[in-house]
């Protein structure tokens, strides 16, 4: 007896061609506009890939550009130093996907003459690239009939079927429904659909063109509660020196290559406790589940702070952390993009 994932009627033959000829429908008239949209250039769907993990799209573009401009192919990315690749990372966060980035790029150019590989299953084979990201890249470049599950895939299906899916569950639901002549762009359409109009809160349901097959027409009961943010208050100095009259330079020091978050970026000193006055300027930021108040103080460090001096124009070329790289730009030290 075969599992039943949704509901019959869902999965019938006529109800499966109205979902695909929906979904594509809508995404041939409202698909966003997005760089790595022009082409179905491997090289570039896979940088995308990358940079949209964990990362919001309109953090995504500036910096895909900029890639793009000094890593316009994978050789040249493969040949390219660390520190490069992770200074122009530098303002997405995650920096592990930069290093695996650089490590797949190299051995792309290393072991399959610069060209990727064109399945799914040998795309896993390279660092980085997981069964999402594998699925995306096969589909988009090379039209490999293979479906994909993230986060907004994910809350389309289990909308749509007013069911609780996980897992295995998920995977064989989004490949039961996609459409095989178009794998690439249906993908594109299903996780358009939920990034676009089937948002985590306040679903735009009036506007979906699947509202018909639909069966909560909205959201879903909460079963789990949201982690609790934790606050926290850090405090970093901000000093400079002129060289000369012309070349400023900002004191940063470089985090411990063996730390597991973000090791060897650099960043402004951290101060333990705040000296009494009034800050530069505050500002605020957040990693994962914990909300940080940042104050900054212009202060002169003692000379045995280990550090370097950074002149301001370098400070592009340099592997910042994030938070580094905000408090350089409220500074404006640092211009954006």
């Amino acid at each position: 007896m075969k599992t039943r994932l949704l509901t019959p009627n869902f999965f019938s033959v006529s109800r499966r061609r109205e979902f695909r000829k929906g979904i594509l429908a809508w995404y041939n008239a409202h698909a966003r506009d997005l760089p790595w949209r022009a082409s179905r250039d491997p090289y570039r769907v896979w940088l995308s890939e990358i940079m949209l993990q964990q990362t919001r799209v309109a953090a995504v573009l500036e910096h895909y550009r900029e890639f793009l401009r000094r890593f316009p192919t994978v050789k040249k990315l493969a040949a390219a130093r660390e520190a490069s690749v992770l200074a122009a990372w530098s303002g997405l966060g995650y920096y592990r996907r930069a290093r695996m980035l650089h490590a797949a790029a190299k051995v792309v150019v290393r072991e399959h003459d610069g060209k990727f590989p064109r399945t799914a299953e040998e795309l896993r084979s390279l660092p980085g690239i997981g069964r999402y990201t594998a699925a995306a890249i096969a589909s988009i470049a090379f039209d490999e009939p293979i479906a994909v599950v993230d986060g907004n895939v994910e809350r389309v299906l289990q909308r749509v079927s007013g069911k609780r899916l996980a897992g295995e569950e998920l995977w064989r639901a989004a490949t039961h429904l996609l459409d095989r002549k178009r794998p690439g762009d249906f993908n594109q359409a299903m996780m358009e659909l939920g990034a676009m109009v089937c948002t985590p809160r306040a679903p735009s349901c009036l506007t979906c063109p699947i509202i018909e097959l639909c069966a909560t027409r909205g959201e879903l009961a909460a079963t789990l509660k949201p982690a609790p943010q934790t606050k926290r208050e850090i405090h970093y100095v901000l000093d400079f020196r002129n060289r000369d009259r012309r070349d400023r330079e900002v004191f940063l020091v470089q985090r411990p290559r063996d730390l597991s978050l973000m090791p060897g970026m650099w960043e402004l000193p951290e101060l333990e406790t705040a000296n009494g006055g009034n800050p530069l300027f505050s500002l605020r930021h957040s990693i994962t589940v914990t909300d940080y108040t940042v104050r900054v103080w212009r202060n002169t460090l003692p000379a045995h702070v280990p550090g370097k001096w950074i002149p301001l124009p370098r400070l592009r070329e340099v592997a910042l952390t994030g938070l580094a790289r905000k408090i350089l730009r409220k500074a404006e030290t640092l211009q954006s993009g």
